[in-house]
This record gives structure tokens, C-alpha cells and sequence, in this order.
């Protein structure tokens, strides 16, 4: 056996021998990157070891690592197995600390009437509290003006926590963090495989939960609430994540037909699944649309009331997974792709979550002229997902990068000085120098062409389902966190979008909890999402024979 020292976390962890670094993280619960679940291919999972250390480690993947990182005591934690006590610096904490995540999203006035009232009983000095026309218990005293719900948008790589004042419709406050199941599996389809047996679902069923307590106690701490005030949550996210969170096992997700075991529309007691809420206080799930067509999604669709538009609208949730919906004249198809973790800034070289020293915008301004900006104006360390389609959008657009997705040859490009400089030979392969220190590869592109690809052969299936056109859409409506940060130019420049998209973009932002405040401050939404959700028609694509070939078509910029 042999110890492990996370620091600057102060986390201790007993091991056997032959574990790697990644693995004694997650028994100990320190959060690491590691998008491409131990396969050596994305380098992110780096962490740094002392002198000592480094000789209790046998190390591998060092083709990720660079010379000066390897002399520093760099490792790839995914690679590293333990042979002796080590001591483990995490170099991404500052990261994390500093991350942007968006908690704004489309919404509507709407009229207050909540599922829980109080009343206060004079002669008995108590408070009932009900859900509807139900008593869910009492409390001593008068606690009629304390009344408070919270919202929580569960995404597979982040989470965002709103408390709300039920009286007033008032947002108190909005926190977010990174999801924790990150630490045992990535992707919706691992974490699928991972939940499947019942060790694996406590153990993301707690950091998911564990996680959210956390961002409440510092919400009610801001705030001045007693968390034992907040009686209702509304948990809205992909339907894997909304399993998880109500310890539902999943693997039903992952095997035809697809069918999943929670479909929303529905309270569970919070005691019961350790919520940091009063006793008394329940969990509501948002109507659930079909497997990999979540309750964000129906959140999203309320906040946007895409079901009430005339015309044809499309809606894209672009994150981790492209979710979208169309609206014809207020009849709704949906489908979902996975795009992958490249958005993210995953399996990218330079790739790193949207924080401080994250490239954000990339822009070639008409003298040839390059405009960067950072998150926080700070040094440029590494791309985030908007910066990431920049820069790819750009390139494309200035004629640095091909139609099949293949840097120009510089010596026989005709670019302007500035740009032609960029172009640099790197270990014998070109790559595009953004910074002295930060660069775009030709693998970094093809994995932003395998997650726009995807994205953009379910768009085509979703208007083909509707013998429709891409000119035939009158508005185009681009939700998600990550997507309210992107450019309508440069998601048309990679072709994750037909140019006919052209002027009819409207960045909404974050409607799965947007529209998980709706869920909570008006329950006749309630019922009638349940009722437009069962009839919405879910394209899977998977049935579709030709996908493969769209989808390698639009693999093209």
C-alpha cells in the first residue's frame, strides 16, 4: 500500500500499488480533467510531482508532455502508476476557481402562483407548509414570510444553482461549479456504463448531490437564508444527469430502445435523497422528452415558448451534446448528436475550460490585423470553446484552412504577412501560433470538424424529418452557456450552420434554467409542458441509415 498527497487540496488517499495517479484522485475525490477517459490522447489530466515523488511513478504518455514540462516534473496523471508515497500538485485548481460559466437565460413575465403556501395558525403558534392542496408538515412560530425554492441546471460538464424569494419571483443569487461525476467518467454514455451497477451509482449520484448542498449553503450564506427555508427544487438537465441526480439506475439509456425509467413531470421527498433543504421540502422534475432529449430541453423550449412560435424556429442547445428542436407552427421535432468535448476545450492541444487566461475571440480584422482577447484580460494560457470556433471560423474564412479541413501550404498560400507568419513548422508538423505560447494543430481542427459535423447532420435530419430546407427557417434560436458566448459568423465559417442561417440567429443563453425558474414560480406550466412534451416527435438518429454519410458531408467547412 502506498499514500498519496493532493495538494494544494490537502487530500490524503491509501492506495495498492500499480494505481495510477487519476484513479487514487477519484477515491479521494480530487476533481481532474481527463476528457478522453485514460485513452493518452487529449493530455489534460497533467499534474506535477516533486523530486522524490517522480521516482515513485511509472510513467507513460510522455509524447503529450514537453521537454521543459517533463525537466518541471510533469506527469500525465492517467498514465502515472504508484509504485511509492507520493505527493500530487493539482495545476488546474486556479482554473477551476475562475470558471465562466453563464446562468442567463430567455425568459417571460409570468404571474406568481407556486406549489408551496404556508399559513399561519395563531392560536397554535405553527406554520403549515403544503405542496398544492397537501400538508407536508408544520413548523413552530411564524415562518410565513420565509418561503424560497431553488433552481439547478445539471449539465454533464457544469452545474448552475439559482435560490429564488417564492413570494417576490426574485433571484437571490446564481452559483456554478464544475460537475464532479467528471471524476469517474466524462461523457454521458460513460457515465452511463458506469452507473450501470449500484456502486457506481452511489458513488455519482453523492458527487452530484454532494456537490449541489454545497453551492446551496453558499447561496443561503450570501444571502442570509436558512436553508432549512427553501422547500422546493427544480432540477433541470439532460435526462442521464436527472438519473443520476435521483439515484434512477440509468442503463436503460444506453441500450435499444432507449427507453428511460424517469420521465419528469414529477415530485421526489428531498430527505430522501439528502438535499440540503427543509425537511419538508420536495424535488420536481421537468417533463422528460425521450433519452437523449432531456428536461433542459423542455426548459429550454418554455423559456423560449418555441411551441408557441408561428412559422419555422430552430432551437440548438449546443454544449457537450447538440440537443435541438424545430417548431412548426408550434409543432415540435427534436433530436440530439454528441458532439463530443471539443466545445469544452477538450481533446484540444491548448484546450482549457472557459476561465482566466482562456482565449475567448479571435478575430482577422480587413488590414490582416489579429484581435485577441482573454477571459479577465488576462496572459493567454490556453483556447476555451468560443475562442476554439473563432480561431477555426477565421482561419477558414482567410483561406489558411482548407474545405477538407487541411492547413493551406504557407510557402504557396496567398495570405497576407501577418497571417503567413503564423504558419509554423512545429516538431515538422504546421500549426497555427496564436501566442509564443499557445497554438492551434491540424488534430485540434479535425476535432472541431467531427463535433460541428455533428451537430450539423442533426440539424440537416431534424429539417429533412420536416421535408423543410435550411432557407425555410425563419429564426434560429442558439441556447446553452457555451453557445450564448459564440459569433453567428463563425459558427456559419466552420459550417456548423448553412449560410442561409444568415441574420436569423438569436443567442438566448442558459433556458434550462431559465426555464426551470418558470417551472418553479408558476405551476400551470407544469402541466401543460407535460402534455407539448408527449407530443413531440423524437428523430432518432440512429435508425437513419444514411446518417453516416451526412454526417461525413458535413464534416466540410
Amino acid at each position: 500500500m502506498v499514500q498519496v498527497n493532493f495538494y494544494p487540496e490537502n487530500k490524503k488517499i491509501i492506495v495498492d500499488e500499480g494505481t495510477t495517479i487519476l484513479q487514487a484522485a477519484g477515491l479521494a475525490g480530487v476533481l481532474l480533467e481527463s476528457p478522453c477517459n485514460s485513452n493518452l490522447t487529449c493530455g489534460k489530466c497533467k499534474v506535477r510531482l516533486d523530486e522524490v515523488s517522480i521516482r515513485n511513478v511509472i510513467s507513460s504518455g510522455k509524447h503529450h508532455l514537453t521537454h521543459e514540462e517533463i525537466s518541471q516534473g510533469f506527469v500525465l496523471a492517467c498514465s502515472a502508476k504508484i509504485i511509492g508515497d507520493i505527493s500530487v500538485e493539482i495545476i488546474n485548481k486556479e482554473q477551476n476557481d475562475t470558471l465562466k460559466i453563464l446562468s442567463e437565460g430567455k425568459g417571460f413575465d409570468i404571474k406568481i402562483k407556486t406549489s408551496i403556501t404556508k399559513k399561519y395558525f395563531e392560536n397554535d403558534s405553527i406554520t403549515r407548509v403544503y405542496l398544492y392542496d397537501k400538508e407536508l408538515g408544520s413548523e413552530a412560530f411564524n415562518t410565513e414570510d420565509k418561503i424560497f425554492g431553488i433552481v439547478v441546471d445539471i449539465g454533464t460538464t457544469t452545474m448552475v444553482t439559482s435560490l429564488i424569494d417564492l413570494r417576490e419571483g426574485k433571484e437571490l443569487g446564481s452559483i456554478s461549479s464544475l460537475n464532479p461525476q467528471a471524476i469517474h467518467a466524462q461523457d454521458v454514455l460513460s457515465r452511463i456504463k458506469f452507473a450501470s451497477d449500484k456502486d457506481g451509482l452511489e458513488k455519482l449520484n453523492k458527487g452530484v448531490i454532494d456537490e449541489i448542498n454545497n453551492m446551496i449553503i453558499q447561496l443561503c450564506k450570501n444571502s442570509g437564508i436558512d436553508f432549512n427555508n427553501i422547500y422546493e427544487a427544480i432540477f433541470s438537465g439532460n435526462t442521464c444527469m436527472l438519473h443520476l441526480a435521483a439515484k434512477v439506475d440509468p442503463s436503460s439509456l444506453g441500450k435499444f430502445p432507449y427507453n428511460p425509467k424517469l420521465h419528469g413531470g414529477n415530485h421526489i421527498i428531498a430527505k430522501d435523497h439528502k438535499l440540503s433543504i427543509s425537511p419538508l421540502g420536495v424535488i420536481y422534475f421537468p417533463p422528460i422528452i425521450s433519452a437523449y432529449v432531456g428536461a433542459d430541453i423542455a426548459s429550454g423550449i418554455l423559456a423560449s415558448r418555441l411551441h408557441e412560435e408561428k412559422g419555422i424556429t430552430l432551437f440548438v442547445d449546443i454544449g457537450t451534446n447538440g440537443e435541438m428542436a424545430i417548431a412548426l407552427d408550434g409543432q415540435l421535432s427534436a433530436t440530439s448528436t454528441a458532439a463530443g468535448p471539443a466545445f469544452e476545450g477538450m481533446n484540444i492541444t491548448h484546450g482549457m475550460r472557459a476561465a482566466h487566461g482562456a482565449i475567448e475571440f479571435f478575430n482577422v480584422e480587413e488590414d490582416g490585423k489579429i484581435t485577441v482577447k482573454t477571459i479577465g484580460n488576462k496572459e493567454a494560457i490556453g483556447i476555451c470553446g468560443s475562442g476554439l470556433i473563432d480561431i477555426v471560423g477565421e482561419l477558414v474564412a482567410n483561406g489558411l484552412i482548407n474545405k477538407s479541413g487541411k492547413f493551406v501550404d504557407f510557402n504557396k498560400a496567398d495570405l497576407s504577412s501577418i497571417l503567413k507568419e503564423k504558419l509554423v513548422k512545429l516538431e515538422g508538423k504546421t500549426v497555427f501560433r496564436i501566442t509564443d505560447k499557445v497554438y492551434l494543430s491540424q488534430k485540434d481542427i479535425r476535432q472541431v470538424q467531427l463535433a460541428k459535423g455533428a451537430v450539423r447532420a442533426g440539424i440537416e435530419f431534424l429539417l429533412k424529418s420536416r421535408s423543410l430546407k435550411a432557407d425555410d427557417v425563419e429564426k434560429v434560436l442558439i441556447a446553452g452557456s457555451f453557445g450564448y458566448h459564440l459569433r453567428a459568423k463563425s459558427l456559419i465559417n466552420i459550417g456548423l450552420l448553412p449560410s442561409e442561417f444568415k441574420d436569423k440567429i438569436d443567442f438566448i443563453g442558459n433556458t434550462s434554467k431559465s426555464g426551470g425558474q418558470i417551472f418553479l414560480l408558476n405551476t400551470e406550466y407544469r402541466e401543460k409542458m407535460v402534455k407539448i412534451v408527449k407530443s413531440v416527435d423524437v428523430i432518432e438518429l440512429s435508425s437513419y441509415k444514411e446518417f453516416d454519410k451526412v454526417f461525413v458531408q458535413s464534416l466540410s467547412f
